[in-house]
């Protein structure tokens, strides 16, 4: 298979993953390291960040037309994400990420374990909050992850809708419907700084994009269909592989 095709295939899938529960970059990023081993990560980086955020808002889009997407968490959330996310890049570049890479595998498997247990987590929708307190929790959340997806990244859309479901009291469909207009507030704040810096091979960006957004498109559409019950075993299996991923990562490279 040529690496044009491995590229193409590798984007669709992860726009069809990213688009119901997060966690493409688990796909695309590694054919792109595969594909371009010469090649120095911040460049691999930000032209994986150009083609998933077509994805991304793509799948906003969709899910904008079918699911209602409660504004009132999404623009405060995107608003501090974007902003945050150029904090925790600018912390990257003088504090080492190490001991986040230790702990997170067992950040992720707490979460996995919690969703796992709990049947129905996930499954109503029932907000917790409101009004002006369901504003300022969503502050709180966005700058929160922004500045993680700046600073490390890995399993952003994850903790998205694990905090939406847990925290905001929605189903997993909303969750993952409004994580996807706080994860484009935070690839835009990434591209942007990878953008200017010059780290994006704009050929493979846009012939990747195109198959990311078809993936995002047909992921989108059947996280709609199906609804919550399909979100949350995919969000599992997600979770899964990030832990596998993240401890190896961490404890065996």
């Amino acid at each position: 298979m040529s690496a044009f095709l491995i590229l193409c295939l590798a984007a669709f899938l992860a726009g069809l993953i990213d688009a119901i529960v997060g966690g493409g970059g688990l796909i695309s990023l590694p054919a792109l390291f595969t594909v371009y081993p010469e090649q120095i990560p911040a460049t691999l980086l930000g032209t994986n960040k150009f083609n998933g955020i077509w994805g991304t808002a793509t799948a906003a889009v969709n899910y904008s037309k079918a699911v209602k997407i409660n504004w009132n968490v999404a623009i405060p959330a995107s608003i501090t994400a974007f902003t945050f996310s150029f904090f925790g890049a600018y912390t990257i570049t003088h504090v080492s990420a190490h001991f986040l890479r230790l702990g997170l595998p067992f950040i992720l498997l707490g979460l996995a374990v919690y969703t796992f247990k709990r049947k129905n987590f996930g499954h109503a929708h029932i907000p917790v909050f409101s009004g002006t307190k369901e504003r300022y929790a969503a502050f709180l959340t966005g700058g929160v992850i922004g500045f993680y997806d700046g600073f490390f990244g890995p399993g952003t859309g994850s903790f998205l809708v694990f905090i939406f479901v847990r925290y905001f009291g929605f189903n997993f469909l909303s969750a993952s419907a409004v994580s996807k207009v706080v994860n484009v507030a935070c690839n835009v704040s990434a591209l942007l700084l990878f953008g200017f810096s010059g780290h994006i091979i704009w050929k493979v960006g846009i012939s990747m994009a195109i198959f990311n957004i078809a993936g995002s498109v047909c992921g989108s559409r059947l996280a709609i269909k199906n609804g919550s019950g399909f979100v949350r075993k995919l969000f599992l299996f997600i979770v899964k592989l990030l832990i596998i991923k993240t401890f190896y990562d961490g404890y065996l490279r």
